[in-house]
């Protein structure tokens, strides 16, 4: 299986590519040089959950792009293969990205983990979420937390499968028909 724009292909080539690609990724935190492209394929990745004409979802967008400010506050991983980033995930260990809030000792927030459209399917998200627990791990944390929309369903499958669970307690509804939900991940 593999995308290349919102349709999803099978066929024994597309499995071979998904195969070679994923066996070449390499995750590693992204360099000054790569922040421009990795903004945009975090755009790219979450353009289909916009709302239009929305003030809040405008000014979210172009977050999404600002990488170089995310890097100066938390690791910003990379997945790169063949010289492409392919996909992109945040980890604040101990500010949040917008440098204004502190996390609680212990606790690692995972952010804006985007996979290219064209690279869905092939385990590019599972291996960067993976990346986030062990760098994670690695600064001495105990939990890990995340929020997610509805809308993500693979992003929730993959966090449900790797044991995260639901928090509804640490909810945030941002408007009314949006609601970013809460999940963590215990550490020991």
């Amino acid at each position: 299986r593999y995308w290349r724009g919102a349709r999803c292909h099978t066929s024994r080539e597309a499995g071979v590519w998904c195969w070679q690609a994923m066996s070449e990724v390499q995750i590693r935190e992204v360099l000054p040089g790569e922040y421009e492209d990795t903004g945009s394929l975090t755009q790219r990745a979450y353009a289909e959950y916009a709302r239009p004409g929305d003030p809040l979802w405008d000014g979210y967008f172009g977050m999404l792009a600002d990488v170089r400010r995310r890097a100066a506050f938390a690791a910003v991983l990379v997945a790169v293969t063949g010289g492409r980033i392919v996909g992109t995930a945040t980890v604040e260990l101990d500010k949040t990205i917008e440098g204004t809030e502190g996390l609680p000792p212990g606790q690692a927030n995972f952010r804006l983990l985007a996979v290219d459209p064209g690279a869905r399917g092939c385990g590019v998200g599972r291996r960067l979420a993976g990346a986030c627990v062990q760098v994670a791990r690695r600064a001495g944390k105990e939990v890990a937390t995340l929020h997610t929309t509805e809308q993500m369903v693979a992003a929730q499958r993959i966090y449900r499968s790797m044991g995260f669970q639901r928090d509804p307690s640490h909810d945030v509804e941002v408007h009314p028909d949006l609601v970013l939900q809460a999940f963590w991940l215990p550490f020991r």
